[in-house]
């Protein structure tokens, strides 16, 4: 485990003789924030799970994903085995003090964990469009959508809410065009195919309520040990977009939710986001802009934000610019990618006049580092290569009995496992449909013309039409293709032309009044 001293939490060291060099990472500066990168099968889980344990032993809450599904390890006693033995001695490392650390489970389909849920007011329209994939102008009709639900008073819980309020301001376009501006049938179509999209991912369980209390992640135990939250992410990473939406949702609602404590001499608790690439890969400016300022801002608030990714490319400047402590493992410069990303990692953290950072960087074993992170002055410490000190709980995952041990004993056991259906949009778009159809019906009735009648209150038998004189000439050849002339037995060659060419005109007439009509009502006529 990552020992808790004077100096800080002591994440890495390094035995050269007699001297050895060791970081610490302090905890009045987590809230500055940290960058974890590497190549897969680096070590980043390993690092991940030592810092954890060092904040919980801390009395620090921690969130963290699990992509990989091995974080959950860190609920159970950690065990001496003949790898781990091997490690140590080589590395001159003590024997950790095996231990394990309160956890809580969570799932947002609420198999592996507790349920987490949001409603769709609360993921907001810049988020959701986030997740749908939308353009800049599918984006715009749906903050239109939201913003008729608030006006009309109309709650957006779950993702039926949504689709109805969608569908309502489809129907009713026209009728929105002077207060909200055009709303294209095509860009309502968009995000509805973008709402079954997330259904058919399973996307649709997020929302609705119990929504989270974010003050559940802030946990201690009774020996005073901050709760180490965990997110099944195994599936979740199916759906990139959702998990990187989710996760963005959770970092703004602790931004909102906690009020202003400055800086403390521990966070409030620690937020790790792993595969932090997904979280800016085609994201748009608006929302990178989103995140560097809750990341900046967040600090005051008394929680510590730490990317992890394979790549520093991956972060955009703005962001990086934001994250003081380093922990960068290996990095292979195969491609002209790689090496400029070596390039990067190395002018990003402080030079050491004893270490070359760019060679240094592509040497890196299993479990080792280059470490750099804020001293007592808020300066960025001399990049030091060390080694990773192991974790204390047990290293891989846990077994599906000890996971539903830990659901079943949680301390939020029983709170968010039953979904609420209340009245929400749905209900009263559903509602108010119904209402419309008998008014619609009596309507039409009222507006219907009334047939003809005799005294006895029976419709009055039609006029038998006039018979047409013989020899009734060409109009009366026109006449009789449109209904209005007495039938003949027969008909010469000329008369058939001009009733082919009149039945044509009258087609042709037809479709002009149709398009007419559907044009007014549809109101897709341009002039």
């Amino acid at each position: 485990m990552a020992s808790i001293q004077d100096e800080g939490i002591l994440i890495a060291q390094h035995a050269a003789g007699k001297s050895a060099v060791q970081c610490f990472l302090r905890p009045d500066k987590a809230n500055r924030h940290g960058l974890i990168t590497g190549a897969t099968g680096t070590g980043k889980t390993i690092t991940l799970q030592s810092l954890a344990e060092g904040f919980s032993a801390l009395g620090v809450p921690v969130f963290m994903a699990d992509v990989k599904g091995d974080l959950t390890g860190i609920s159970q006693k950690g065990a001496l085995t003949e790898k781990l033995a091997k490690v140590i001695k080589e590395r001159g490392f003590e024997e950790p003090a095996f231990s394990a650390f309160p956890t809580t489970l969570w799932d947002v389909f609420g198999k592996q964990g507790h349920p987490v849920r949001a409603t769709v007011s609360d993921l907001g329209p810049l988020l959701l469009a986030r997740m749908l994939n939308l353009n800049e102008t599918q984006a715009g009709v749906l903050q239109l959508v939201f913003k008729i639900a608030d006006d009309d008073g109309l709650l957006l819980l779950d993702m039926k809410d949504l689709r109805a309020m969608c569908q309502d301001v489809g129907d009713n376009a026209a009728s929105y065009t002077t207060e909200y501006g055009n709303i294209s049938a095509a860009s309502i179509g968009a995000i509805q195919r973008g709402l079954m999209q997330i259904e058919e991912q399973g996307g649709d369980q997020f929302f609705g309520e119990p929504m989270l209390n974010i003050e559940d992640f802030m946990q201690t135990d009774g020996s005073g040990k901050g709760v180490v939250n965990i997110l099944a992410a195994d599936k979740l990473m199916q759906s990139p977009r959702l998990y990187a939406t989710f996760l963005l949702w959770m970092l703004s609602e602790l931004f909102e939710a906690l009020p202003e404590v400055g800086d403390l001499d521990k966070p409030k608790l620690v937020f790790f986001f792993d595969e932090a690439h997904l979280l800016f890969a085609d994201a748009p400016k608006v929302l990178i802009e989103r995140i560097e300022l809750v990341v900046r801002l967040v600090r005051s608030k008394g929680v510590g934000v730490f990317f992890v990714t394979q790549n520093p490319l991956d972060i955009p400047d703005s962001v990086l610019a934001q994250l003081g402590n380093r922990v960068q493992h290996a990095l292979r410069a195969f491609t002209p990618r790689d090496q400029k990303a070596v390039k990067s990692a190395a002018d990003t953290m402080r030079a050491n006049p004893g270490l070359d950072v760019a060679t240094a960087i592509t040497e890196l074993g299993v479990g080792e580092a280059l470490v750099s992170l804020m001293d007592e002055k808020g300066r960025p410490s001399l990049t030091e290569r060390v080694f990773v000190i192991p974790p204390a709980s047990q290293i891989g995952p846990i077994t599906p009995e000890q996971r539903k041990t830990l659901i079943t004993e949680s301390i939020v056991a029983g709170v968010y496992e039953k979904a609420v259906d209340r009245e929400s949009a749905f209900e009263a778009l559903k509602g108010r449909t119904q209402n419309r159809a008998p008014a619609a019906a009596e309507a039409e009735s009222d507006a219907a013309p009334a047939a003809p009648r005799t005294r006895a209150g029976r419709a009055a038998p039609a006029a038998e039409p006039e018979a047409a004189p013989a020899g009734g000439g060409i109009l009366d050849s026109i006449g009789d293709m449109l209904g209005g002339g007495a039938r003949r037995s027969r008909a010469s060659v000329g008369e058939q032309l001009i009733k082919s060419a009149a039945s044509s005109i009258g087609r042709e007439v037809g479709r002009q009044i149709i398009r007419g009509v559907l044009g007014s009502i549809l109101g897709g006529s341009k002039r």
